[in-house]
């Protein structure tokens, strides 16, 4: 069965919303890290609001590895009417998320990454369908901003798998979900 696995970037406070001032320092270390994470994806989960913010910038970017990464990859894109811009690799699904992610982590391929959409991220754990977090915990207070990890109903329990820092502080964690 395939993983679904989030990559987030997130403040100390939990602050996940698109990192404005908050995230500083991005290190050799990290970019690893994201390159590992990426590595074992085939497929990307996005939300329609992550979608259009993202389409206007990646197809154009330069930004390595992510900019190949999501360029190339499949992005299954939640919403019920069709984007005004296309963006290649992507297919529209107006579907319930849990049955469509449900499905889809039967079929063959790497990893489901979910990068951004953090409503979307929030009904997947809710519906216990996210099998790793991979968090990039920021050492710096956002103060505003929605909150990556809250708003999911039922308690869940988390295993580490792995945590490291980069040279300014960033924290790199790993985390699987225990049955």
């Amino acid at each position: 069965m395939r993983k679904v696995v989030l990559y987030q970037l997130q403040s100390l406070d939990g602050v996940a919303e698109e990192p404005g001032d908050w995230m500083f320092g991005a290190d050799e270390t990290m970019y690893d890290n994201l390159g590992t994470v990426i590595g074992s994806q085939t497929d990307v989960l996005l939300g329609r609001g992550t979608y259009d913010y993202w389409s206007g910038y990646w197809p154009t970017a330069t930004d390595e590895p992510f900019a190949s990464f999501i360029n190339g990859t499949t992005k299954h894109v939640f919403t019920s009417a069709t984007p005004d811009v296309e963006w290649a690799n992507s297919t529209f699904v107006d579907a319930r998320a849990e049955e469509y992610v449900a499905d889809l982590k039967q079929g063959d391929g790497g990893d489901i990454g979910i990068h951004g959409s953090i409503r979307l991220a929030q009904s997947l754990i809710a519906a216990g369908l996210v099998d790793e977090l991979r968090l990039v915990v920021c050492p710096a207070l956002a103060d505003s901003g929605r909150r990556g990890l809250s708003d999911i109903a039922g308690q869940q329990k988390w295993e580490l798998l792995d945590a490291r820092s980069t040279s300014d502080g960033q924290l790199l964690l790993g985390y699987r979900q225990v049955s």
